[in-house]
């Protein structure tokens, strides 16, 4: 396997993966994240939809004007605001509101919905080659109509094999050599290979069109707002931007968003009034946030997971019954009371739950500590010792490794937690350690496979796929089938096919999926619930506004 830990610049391999998965969710003080990508939604001007309390859609109509100012979870002297390099919390909140893509997951992640782009489609019906129409007359911040120049220059820009952005990760397999304009307002887009999955791969923020010879010093993008100031690790302010494609948004007329790496802090500045609105409140705040008549929680039910990782090659995970019996030890519920405090969902080992691929008709696996003893016995491994190698990388990550340890005593399992930084989890042993954790956010399937699950994968943990089994062989094969497939019907029956192998003998356990939890003043309307797990409505403050 290519070693991809350093990308270049800088670029660390844990860096790329926060910015290549889709969602966000908190994690240690440093607030780095894990992040994500139909019709237009130009008229989708009912800012009062979604939910807030749970399940409680704000009411009012949106009263245009004012100043909104945003918490944010981290920041630091690396903060950037580079439109291709977000890595921090922070950084990802200013793409979304200073930049925009070709097209991009709604909120709700049913669409995908087009925005430099007035569409994509494939060309001549295979899914290797992709024709991109601009949005007639959109414009930049400086007033500069967008062209299939730019498009060139941005996708060159990610793509640079000596300073490969964050989008590397995910579109690194378009033909560079061969992307050309082909008219006034269209670009054509040639793969290496057939992929129906390059939608959502090229619909992600971090893979924003910015102008040619753009300058990240002086940031120009087509976002609802234009950059006025920047301090690395204290506060970003924005302005409306006036000659926005959506008529009539954003509501507001300033954006400041305020970094804070303190939990605390961020929610002590909600309840005194400094900011309107914060991301990742924690679990434990939420009774004293929803008992202030002044505030809302939102609560988004998304599709993140944080696994726990077992390399197939290596043993004792090298047998499938090792394998299947440690997913029988896990306690889904348990694990969601104790560990997210009841804010998620259990979840049945395979990611992509919204997905319309998604195999619903897959047994839900239930803790079966009898069955799980019989399978070690079966495979020798009775009385089985293994080391998992923990840190605090996501929100609750260690507790569940706690946990898991615990349930496995049932079994007669021995599990030694190995607890150690996030910079040494993510140092030169990523990607090596036989028994460990990780996460991921909400992506559909085709994609996450693509980062995850594939030989040439960026983050293969399990190391699935290229284990030489017949198994594995038959996904890849069944997964290059299914990208050759442009009818999503067809396609979305190989690809059960597929998850079928990876949930039967891949290296998974997804006990369960998390919660997104933020909070804002009740003043505001806008904010929506994000099954894509980008706080606060997917960042798009574009949205949100005060009552009238």
């Amino acid at each position: 396997m290519t070693d991809n830990n350093n990308l270049g610049d800088g670029l660390t391999r844990r860096q790329v993966l926060h910015g290549a998965i889709a969602g966000a969710g908190v994690l240690s003080a440093s607030g780095l994240i894990a992040a994500c990508g139909g019709s237009s939604s130009s008229n989708n001007s009912n800012p009062s939809a979604g939910a807030a309390s749970g399940s409680k859609p704000t009411s009012g109509a949106v009263k245009p004007g004012g100043s909104l100012s945003v918490g944010a979870t981290g920041g630091g002297a690396k903060d950037t605001i580079d439109a291709h390099l977000p890595t921090a919390d922070t950084d990802i909140m200013r793409c979304w509101n200073l930049y925009e893509p070709l097209a991009v997951r709604t909120p709700d992640f049913g669409t995908l919905e087009m925005m430099v782009a007035e569409s994509i489609v494939a060309e001549h019906g295979k899914t290797d080659s992709w024709i991109v129409t601009l949005r007639p007359g959109i414009e930049f911040h400086n007033g500069k109509t967008v062209t299939p120049e730019d498009v060139v220059f941005s996708l060159q820009r990610i793509l640079d094999p000596k300073d490969p952005k964050v989008g590397a990760a995910s579109i690194g397999y378009i033909d560079l050599g061969g992307v050309k304009k082909i008219s006034s307002n269209q670009v054509r887009i040639p793969l290496k290979f057939a992929n129906a999955g390059f939608l959502d791969d090229i619909g992600q923020y971090f893979n924003a069109i910015v102008p040619v010879g753009y300058d990240p010093t002086k940031p120009v993008g087509t976002g609802a707002f234009m950059y006025k100031s920047f301090t690395p690790g204290q506060q970003s302010v924005f302005t409306k931007f006036p000659n926005y494609w959506q008529h009539g948004k954003p509501y507001v007329d300033t954006l400041t968003i305020i970094d804070f790496t303190d939990d605390t802090a961020r929610v002590n500045a909600l309840l005194g009034g400094q900011v309107q609105a914060i991301d990742n409140l924690p679990t434990g705040q939420i009774a004293q946030v929803e008992s202030n008549s002044s505030l809302k929680v939102l609560i988004s039910h998304t599709g993140q997971w944080q696994p726990f990782t077992m390399r197939v090659d290596q043993a004792p995970f090298s047998d499938v019954r090792v394998r299947q019996a440690m997913r029988l030890i896990a306690d889904r519920p348990q694990m969601v009371e104790q560990v997210l405090s009841g804010q998620g969902r259990i979840a049945n080992d395979m990611y992509a739950p919204f997905d319309p691929a998604y195999d619903t008709s897959l047994p839900q696996r239930v803790q079966d500590i009898e069955q799980a003893k019989s399978l070690l016995k079966q495979a020798g491994h009775a009385g089985l010792t293994v080391q998992l190698t923990t840190a605090p990388v996501f929100q609750g990550v260690v507790q569940a490794a706690e946990v898991f340890a615990q349930q496995a005593t049932a079994a007669g399992v021995n599990v030694k937690l190995q607890k150690l930084d996030t910079g040494t989890f993510y140092g030169p042993n990523y990607l090596k350690w036989t028994f460990a954790q990780d996460f991921w956010a909400t992506r559909e399937y085709l994609p996450q496979v693509a980062q995850g699950s594939l030989p040439n994968s960026p983050f293969n943990e399990c190391h699935w796929a290229f284990s030489g089994t017949e198994d594995a062989a038959q996904f890849v094969k069944l997964i290059n089938e299914a990208r050759a497939t442009l009818d999503e019907g067809k396609r979305n029956q190989i690809l059960q096919q597929a998850e079928t192998l990876e949930y039967n003998n891949g290296g998974y356990i997804i006990p369960y999926f998390s919660n997104q939890i933020d909070a804002y003043s009740s003043k505001l309307t806008g904010f929506v619930e994000a099954k894509s797990g980008f706080p606060l409505g997917n960042y798009w403050f574009k949205n949100v506004g005060y009552i009238s």
